[in-house]
């Protein structure tokens, strides 16, 4: 006998930028040919798929209301993963607060990772092998300079929280998938960059709608109230639905507010119809497979009302600065390297207190030294007995400073703050954006960011971030 699985919360993040379609076109001369609108989200220089996936995972926790460290496992569908070999689970998994005894997996390779992230999560649920998990997709797709998917090819993360017990106020009820061993959109060995449809009108009728179609007519014998459907350009979804005869798609919302986001595409498109009572279906493509579910909520699930605020806004970038912020376009000259390299022992040792965001506090007067490994002495009383916490999120700018000369890889302006956190402690970080507005007092929330790309690894922390929106990270 298995273990019924149910959603207890879900969580959803997109980056800050946002490119209109109207800029690809006018970049390509191609503002006569109708196919200007609509827009994408993409990362900032600072921003990837696993700030994506913290921000979208620490809300979907935050919802939960369930202390970090009880979660079993975390199961990560990407596209990309950050590190092409190496630790992309186990940096998510310490960013979020994780225990060091989580399991999960990380799923990757096509668009349907976020599909296998899901299940393989479910299943583990239902085994009984995980009470609670944390199932996170997240993309941030790099499309060919000049191809059609360009105007289409989003960044977006969506979570949820798996739970074995009847608090969830959704369940998993329903399940198919087929396969199709044949090529769509890929990304070939030693290739940046996504490679748009070879063929696009053989794609649509002999690859896409009859594997969609048939995945969607097993879901469609069940009275669904919403709909999430993939839309790899803009028209399929629509197409789908009407053979499907289920009118527009909840997921249109997303696609148009932060474009194609692959493997985070159906949970993203899913995730926010829980708002309400009813049957929601979701399903994925990509890699040759379809995959469908099918999510019935008795309630609204935690944080679903919340997805539509955590897509929508975004600042609009020229095409320029898109390319830029991909990394397509880069100036030339010599980048100084970081004097440490990132396999170094320093990094090692201190990789709980960086990604955890861990403090000193002492035993004796209950001051948080930072960081941790610097004082072996408490800076107000001296002591030599510690415990190790996790820092409050949230503070206030104590004092900063925007340095305008900056050496490459750094861009200036870079602004760096003091902060006063709420807990007592005190840090210096980098703030996020070029520090335009930012004041003593300044209210923030630390949330993880891409420091630099160093040795072919990304090189991940915290930074301050100006509290104009909903909070991303977990409260103090």
């Amino acid at each position: 006998m298995t273990t019924p699985v149910r959603i207890l919360s879900v969580g959803a993040a997109a980056p800050d930028l946002r490119l209109p379609a109207s800029e690809v076109a006018a970049a390509w001369d191609r503002s006569g040919s109708g196919g200007a609108r609509g827009q994408t989200a993409l990362c900032g220089p600072d921003e990837d798929v696993l700030t994506l996936a913290a921000a979208a995972a620490g809300r979907a926790l935050d919802a939960s209301g369930l202390q970090h460290d009880i979660v079993d496992g975390l199961w990560w569908g990407t596209t990309r993963p950050p590190f092409a070999e190496g630790p992309s689970h186990a940096v998510l998994a310490a960013a979020l607060g994780l225990s060091s005894h989580s399991a999960g997996a990380l799923c990757s390779g096509s668009p349907h990772a976020g599909m296998d992230a899901l299940l393989g999560a479910a299943d583990a649920v239902a085994a009984g092998t995980a009470r609670v998990a944390l199932v996170v997709a997240a993309d941030a797709l790099v499309p060919g300079t000049g191809t059609g998917y360009e105007a289409r090819a989003g960044a977006a993360a969506a979570a949820m929280v798996l739970v074995s017990e009847e608090q969830g106020s959704a369940a998993l009820t329903a399940r198919v998938t087929r396969t199709q061993p044949v090529l769509d959109r890929y990304r070939g060995d030693r290739e940046a960059t996504t490679r748009d449809l070879y063929d696009s009108r053989l794609f649509r009728e002999e690859i896409f709608m009859p594997i969609v179609r048939e995945v969607g007519e097993q879901l469609a014998a069940l009275d669904v109230r919403a709909w999430s459907l993939p839309d790899p350009d803009g028209r399929l979804g629509a197409a789908v639905a009407k053979k499907l005869g289920v009118g527009t798609p909840a997921s249109t919302t997303a696609y148009a507010a932060v474009g194609d986001t692959g493997a985070a595409a159906p949970l993203l498109g899913g995730v926010g119809a829980l708002d309400a009572a009813g049957t929601v279906a979701i399903v994925g493509f990509g890699g040759g497979r379809a995959t469908g579910v099918a999510i019935t909520a008795d309630a609204p699930v935690r944080g679903a009302a919340r997805v539509a605020d955590a897509l929508a806004g975004g600042r609009p970038v020229s095409y320029t600065e898109a390319l830029r912020a991909r990394g397509q376009l880069t100036a030339a000259g010599e980048t100084i390297p970081m004097g440490v390299p990132p396999e170094s022992a320093s990094f090692v040792r201190g990789a709980d207190e960086i990604l955890g965001l861990l403090g000193a506090r002492c035993v004796d007067c209950g001051t948080i030294n930072t960081p941790p490994s610097i004082h072996p002495h408490c800076i107000s009383c001296g002591s030599t007995k510690f415990e190790l916490v996790p820092m409050a999120r949230r503070g206030v700018v104590h004092t900063f400073v925007v340095n305008h000369t900056m050496p490459a890889p750094f861009v200036a302006p870079l602004p760096l703050a003091v902060i006063d956190l709420a807990d007592g402690a005190r840090v210096m970080l980098q703030v996020t954006g070029r520090g335009d507005g930012l004041e003593i007092g300044t209210p923030v929330e630390l949330v993880l960011r891409r420091y630099a790309y160093e040795r072919g690894v990304p090189v991940y922390g915290f930074k301050a971030h100006a509290k104009t929106t909903a909070p991303s990270e977990r409260p103090s």
